[in-house]
């Protein structure tokens, strides 16, 4: 079944020429209300939040974005022609044509991989070839062949990359229409853009050879308040601009509850305040640290009142 198009401007209400603020601001906003910690319904808040983050995840690289803005309802047509694109669920190059003794048109389909078909489609990417020999004539050769590997992203929460996790995926390949079940096991401290290897679960082998492996490669969910650097982890702290000059005690969200924080007197716009081991683990044993990022934020209006003590401070700062 052909994957479904999804408007990923829709999906956070903004306009197609949104800027990349406008952009973080909506996922904000949106993963905020339905992050499934505080939603009531958190069943219909996991699949709402990871719809979010899959739209934040293509409209905030720029190169995603292009890609997406250029291909828009025509990307089957890009996904199914383009030699030597990335996906993951795509009709191979079949240089014999029609009565080749190979198979194209080899589509797979992934499950539980916290993306959806479409994105996969799109912005997946593969290893290897997908020609099954139907055997027989021509001269070809019978040399016993490893199946394909194949590769798909995977959705992994920072509470997953802390603690591990175990998680069902499904595979399917349309040359067969059988659907298989692994069980994934993420483990520890595991890192962005590190791949989990199931080995033997790819495409099958030719001629009596080992099938290939399938690989999932990690992509972190993005998170409204933690960004990860590494093994750090940053958290933007808005504060009004007079309490970054008076000083104050915060409260601060981390990846474990909360944390107080005090803040000194003429704190500067990026200042950073360091919270030693309450980043992701480390292969050491260890864990990274965790940063609070000052953003002091100015007034948009001012009443009367407010108006003239600033410019009391305004006169002071002159003298």
């Amino acid at each position: 079944m052909p994957a479904q198009y999804r408007d990923y401007y829709q999906i956070l209400g903004v306009p197609k020429n949104a800027t990349h603020e406008e952009i973080k601001s909506a996922f904000r906003k949106l993963a905020r209300k339905y992050h499934p910690d505080v939603s009531p319904d958190k069943k219909a808040a996991e699949e709402k939040f990871k719809e979010i983050n899959e739209a934040y995840e293509v409209l905030s690289d720029p190169e995603k974005r292009k890609k997406y803005d250029a291909f828009g309802h025509h990307w089957q047509n890009v996904a199914s022609s383009s030699a030597g694109s990335t996906t993951s669920s795509y009709s191979s190059f079949n240089p014999f044509g029609s009565d080749s003794p190979f198979d194209s048109d080899i589509h797979f389909e992934f499950g539980g991989t916290g993306f959806s078909d479409f994105f996969e489609e799109l912005f997946g990417s593969r290893r290897g070839t997908a020609f099954k020999r139907r055997g027989g004539g021509f001269g070809f050769d019978t040399t016993p062949t490893r199946g394909q590997d194949i590769e798909a992203d995977i959705l992994v929460t920072l509470e997953e990359a802390i603690n591990g996790s175990t998680r069902q995926i499904s595979f399917r390949r349309s040359d067969t229409g059988k659907t298989e079940t692994y069980t994934v096991k993420i483990p520890r401290g595991i890192r962005e853009g590190q791949l989990i290897r199931l080995a033997g679960a790819g495409g099958g082998g030719k001629s009596g050879g080992p099938s290939g492996d399938l690989y999932l490669r990690v992509k972190f969910q993005k998170h409204p308040d933690f960004r990860v650097e590494g093994s750090d982890v940053y958290h933007d702290l808005e504060i009004p601009a007079h309490q970054a000059v008076l000083g104050c005690e915060v409260e601060v969200p981390t990846l474990e509850g909360k944390a107080r924080l005090k803040i000194p007197p003429c704190s500067q716009s990026g200042c950073r305040f360091r919270l030693p081991g309450r980043g992701l683990p480390e292969k050491n044993g260890g864990r990274g640290d965790f940063y609070v990022v000052l953003e002091p934020q100015l007034p948009k209006s001012l009443t009367e009142e407010e108006r003239r003590l600033w410019q009391q401070i305004a006169r002071l700062s002159k003298d």
